[in-house]
């Protein structure tokens, strides 16, 4: 039965769902698979990368595309970062308002850490380096105000960017929360969806070989230039 905060029984759909827990959990864990699908092409895309400067700008060139001529230039991106925008606020607020309620739940700390403290508090603080990360990620590789590039062309943003030791140290860091992030949140949100089979030792070392493979694939790349496998 869906816990619901509601005492109106004519309150359906998303009125239901946002008032109920178990209705929060959903919208985290869809959300989250929705931001996940994006993270999985964006790194495959990256490691175009290794094609050289002019494939990896035709891809660039080419995300800019996508539709025509049914959707303008560059239509398709605004298109997907207002999905991911919306995505991530709605996950941002889930997250916040089940914390919130965990807390006033369960009150005493260390009956928090019995029961999951740990996780909750790596994803609480993964999520804030994430938030952090996104924020930077956009104005060094996107906007490119942060950017030492002296070009707008992706392939120097990005070998430009990783020229910076503290550069590399903070998408260290930050795909290392993302890694625990994946891991963590994955399965939960396959067990929230009402998958059977997420809470089985085989499903979680799936989740967490899944993590690091994404994670290691995003670090190739800035590895990749300070080692000068790609410059």
């Amino acid at each position: 039965m869906v816990e619901t905060l509601s005492k109106n029984p004519r309150v359906t759909g998303f009125g239901t769902l946002h008032r109920s827990t178990i209705g929060r959990k959903m919208i985290m864990a869809v959300t989250g698979l929705i931001m996940l699908g994006f993270v999985v092409v964006h790194m495959i895309g990256n490691l175009k990368i290794f094609f050289g400067e002019t494939e990896f700008n035709e891809y660039a060139h080419w995300l800019r595309t996508i539709g025509e001529p049914a959707l303008h230039h560059m239509w398709f991106l605004w298109i997907m970062r207002v999905v991911l925008l919306v995505a991530l606020v709605l996950h941002i607020w889930a997250a916040i308002t089940l914390s919130r309620h965990d807390v006033k739940a369960r009150p005493v700390k260390y009956v928090a850490r019995r029961k999951g403290g740990y996780a909750t508090s790596t994803m609480r603080w993964g999520g804030v380096t994430l938030l952090l990360f996104i924020i930077w990620h956009i104005l060094d590789m996107t906007t490119g105000t942060v950017n030492p590039a002296a070009t707008n062309e992706p392939y120097e943003r990005i070998t430009a960017g990783f020229d910076q030791w503290w550069n590399v140290v903070f998408y260290t860091l930050a795909m290392v929360a993302l890694c625990m992030h994946i891991w963590h949140g994955l399965w939960s949100a396959a067990n929230t969806l009402g998958w059977n089979r997420a809470t089985t030792a085989a499903f979680r070392t799936f989740a967490v070989a899944f993590a690091l493979v994404i994670a290691f694939g995003f670090l190739l790349i800035p590895y990749s230039v300070v080692f000068g496998l790609v410059d």
